[in-house]
C-alpha cells in the first residue's frame, strides 16, 4: 500500500480486510458490554451473593445467614429504599387523640405497648423515629395515621360508635387523604377484627394501606376488610414482649430426644371446631398430644412462663385457626423452636417476597384433623425437623419489633414492603387536574386552598 492518496474508483480496494472489520464490530459489542456491566456494578450498592435453600432456586434471592441475620433478596424486595413518610401528630387533627387515649385521655401508650395488639404502638413509635420519616407533607410518599382502637375499644375508652364517628371526624380534616382518596394512608388493625373496629372502613378507608395480621374474614363479619393488592400482612406482637426474659426463665429449646410430646396445641376452644377436634383427639392420644381444655380461669389456664414450658415440649405445635385465621401461636412457636403446623385454611402469612413457608412450616388441611394427622406427623424423621427448625430460627427475627438499627426485624420488613406500595401518582372521585398540574376539587378550588372539613364519600 502507498502513501500516495488514491482517488475512489470502481475499483477501489477496501481500506482494511473482512476480517479486521469482525475483529472490530466484536471489539466495539464487547466495550459496549464491559461498559455497561461497569456502570451496573457502580451504580447499586454493595450485596453479598450467595445461595439459600430456604427460597426458590428460580429466583434471585439473597440467603439467610447462620446468625440469625436476613439478607435482602434482590427480587423479593431489592436493594435500595427511597420513600418519605409523613406521620400525622396526636395533636394536629382535633380528635385524634381521643382515637389513641380514649375519650377522657386516661388510657395510656405504654398501657396500649403491652398484649397482643402491641403492634398499634410499636410501630407508630418506629416510624416515629425512623430516617424515613418527613415532617414535610408536600414531599411525603405516604401518611401514617397513629391510632390505638383496638386497644382504647376494649379498655373502654370508646365504644364502637364513637369509634366510628371519630374516625370519620378525623378523616375530614386530613387535605391529603381527600387528594389521594386515601389510597397513601397507613392504619393498622392488628385484632381479629381487623378494620372492622371502624365500622364504616368500606365507605372510607377501603382504598387505603392496612396492615394487619389478618388475611381473611373474620368468623363474625360477612366481608374482608383485607386486600391482597394494597394491604400488608403484619406479625401479631409476640417478638420482644417479654420473650427474651421468659426464654431466660425457662432456658434453651430442648433437644427432640427430650420432648415428651409429639405434638401440642395449648389454647382456649372458643367452640371452634378444629380446637374442640384438637381437645379431642388429645384424649385420645395423650401419650402424642398434649391439648388441654384451657380456660380464662385457674385452675384450667397457663401462666406466660409455665405456656412456653409446656409449648417447647414438643416437636411439633399446632395452629389452629381462633375467630380468625391468624393466632400468636404461629409465630410463638420459633422462639421455643417446635415446627408450627397450620391448621387454618384461609391464613395469610407475612413477607412472602422473602420467605418459603414450606421450609420452615407445615400446612395441613383443616378438615383432616385426626389420628392421620398424628401418623403423618410422626413419620417425619428428626433430621427433616431439625432442618426445618433451623431454618426458622434464622427468620424469626422478621416476627420482632426492633429499632431501625437491626438489620433484620419486622419493621424493616415493613418498610421494604410500603416501598413497594408507592405510587407516582394517585387520585380520587373527588380530585381533578388542569393542563398545567394543578389539582381542584369538584367546585374548581385549588388543592392548596382547600379548608378542613371536607365532605367525604
Amino acid at each position: 500500500m502507498h502513501n500516495k492518496a488514491r482517488p475512489l474508483g470502481a475499483h477501489h480496494q477496501p481500506l482494511c480486510t473482512r476480517t479486521q472489520q469482525t475483529a472490530t464490530l466484536l471489539l466495539v459489542v464487547a466495550t459496549f458490554f464491559f461498559t455497561r456491566l461497569l456502570d451496573f456494578s457502580f451504580s447499586r450498592p454493595y450485596v453479598h451473593s450467595f445461595s439459600t435453600d430456604l427460597v426458590h432456586k428460580s429466583q434471585s434471592f439473597l440467603p439467610f445467614t447462620d446468625g440469625g441475620d436476613l439478607s435482602w433478596p434482590q427480587r423479593g424486595y431489592g436493594v435500595y429504599r427511597d420513600l418519605k413518610i409523613y406521620v400525622y401528630d396526636e395533636d394536629e387533627i382535633d380528635s385524634l387523640k381521643e382515637l389513641m387515649y380514649g375519650k377522657d385521655g386516661n388510657i395510656t401508650a405504654e398501657t396500649c405497648l403491652r398484649g397482643q395488639w402491641g403492634t398499634q404502638v410499636k410501630i407508630h413509635w418506629l416510624l416515629l423515629r425512623s430516617r424515613f420519616r418527613t415532617r414535610k407533607k408536600e414531599e411525603a410518599d405516604l401518611f401514617f395515621v397513629p391510632t390505638y382502637v383496638k386497644c382504647v375499644h376494649m379498655l373502654g375508652g370508646l365504644d364502637d360508635n364513637q369509634i366510628n364517628e371519630t374516625f370519620v371526624k378525623v378523616l375530614s380534616q386530613m387535605p391529603y387523604f381527600r387528594l389521594s382518596g386515601g389510597r397513601n394512608h397507613i392504619f393498622v388493625f392488628p385484632s381479629g377484627n381487623g378494620a372492622h373496629f371502624f365500622s364504616s372502613w368500606a365507605t372510607y378507608i377501603n382504598r387505603s394501606i392496612i396492615l394487619t395480621p389478618e388475611g381473611d374474614r373474620t368468623d363474625k363479619k360477612e366481608t374482608s376488610s383485607f386486600n391482597t393488592w394494597k394491604d400488608i400482612i403484619i406479625p401479631g406482637n409476640v417478638g420482644d414482649d417479654g420473650m427474651s426474659t421468659i426464654m431466660v426463665t425457662i432456658g434453651q429449646p430442648l433437644p427432640l430426644s427430650k420432648r415428651k410430646y409429639l405434638a401440642n396445641f395449648l389454647g382456649r376452644a372458643q367452640e371452634k371446631v378444629g380446637r374442640l377436634q384438637l381437645i379431642e383427639l388429645g384424649k385420645q392420644f395423650p401419650d402424642k398430644l398434649e391439648s388441654p381444655d384451657l380456660k380464662f380461669t385457674t385452675p384450667y389456664k397457663l401462666e406466660r412462663t409455665e405456656y412456653f414450658e409446656h409449648l417447647r415440649n414438643a416437636k411439633f405445635c399446632l395452629v389452629p385457626r381462633g375467630e380468625s385465621s391468624w393466632t400468636l401461636r404461629f409465630f410463638e412457636s420459633f422462639f421455643v423452636e417446635c415446627v408450627p403446623v397450620i391448621l387454618s385454611d384461609q391464613i395469610e402469612l407475612p413477607f412472602q417476597n422473602v420467605i418459603d413457608y414450606t421450609q420452615i412450616s407445615i400446612k395441613w388441611p383443616a378438615t383432616q384433623i385426626g389420628p392421620e394427622l398424628l401418623e403423618y406427623l410422626e413419620s417425619i424423621p428428626d433430621e427433616d425437623i431439625l432442618r426445618m427448625i433451623r431454618n426458622g430460627r434464622k427468620v424469626k427475627c422478621l416476627w420482632v419489633y426492633a429499632p431501625e438499627s437491626a438489620s433484620c426485624s419486622a419493621m424493616e420488613a415493613i418498610m421494604w414492603e410500603l416501598q413497594r406500595k408507592v405510587r407516582r401518582f394517585h387520585q380520587s372521585p373527588e380530585t381533578f387536574w388542569l393542563h398545567n398540574g394543578s389539582i381542584i376539587n369538584r367546585h374548581l378550588v385549588k388543592f392548596s386552598d382547600w379548608k378542613p372539613p371536607m365532605p367525604l364519600p
